[in-house]
């Protein structure tokens, strides 16, 4: 292939990137001004799913379109970022508090040319994760656990453990049974 060629089909690719960009930041602009009952819908037109009865407020950012999807009776609270570049997958019942940020990609810090590097986050059914924790790409959050505040979840948490710190590491075992709904599923919240 000649540098003539490389150079065209290089500019088509930063066009291609640039409008998926445009895209993306399109619907983190709009996102807040759709009223609540008709959000998972478009959401939908992004390649975003959201279950029944449940619900991403306003002010989150979503870093890509699609390649996520989210069960029923879930909630996602205002200002959390969702890199969903990679895939994020949230199980049914799950509440994710106010300012989480959740990535799927990063950078190699090992690596001479800094390229990046990353992998799908898995949050099964019946977590709970407080405000301000960080979620990091490749992690599954197992079934029934909890994070606490501020946590900063770098590998697995195995089902029905409670994490937390920097970085988060097993506090307890999760004792109680677990027999909730979340429905937070509002025209208008926080």
């Amino acid at each position: 292939m000649t540098n003539v060629n490389k150079t065209k089909r290089g500019g088509v690719n930063k066009a291609l990137l640039q409008i998926k960009f445009f895209i993306v930041e399109f619907l983190n602009l709009t996102y807040a001004l759709v009223p609540n009952p008709l959000r998972s819908f478009y959401l939908r037109c992004f390649g975003i799913k959201v279950g029944r009865g449940s619900g991403i407020h306003r002010r989150c950012k979503f870093f890509h379109v699609g390649k996520f999807s989210m069960g029923r009776n879930s909630v996602v609270n205002f200002g959390c970022y969702l890199d969903n570049r990679r895939g994020i997958n949230i199980g049914n019942n799950v509440g994710i508090a106010h300012g989480t940020k959740i990535y799927t990609l990063g950078h190699n810090i090992d690596s001479p040319r800094f390229e990046t590097k990353g992998a799908p986050v898995v949050i099964e059914d019946n977590v709970f994760i407080f405000s301000n924790a960080m979620i990091m790409p490749g992690v599954t959050i197992g079934n029934g656990a909890i994070v606490l505040p501020g946590s900063v979840v770098t590998k697995d948490v195995p089902p029905r453990k409670i994490v937390g710190g920097n970085p988060a590491r097993v506090v307890r075992d999760r004792t109680a049974e677990i027999d909730y709904n979340q429905s937070y599923n509002y025209w208008f919240a926080l």
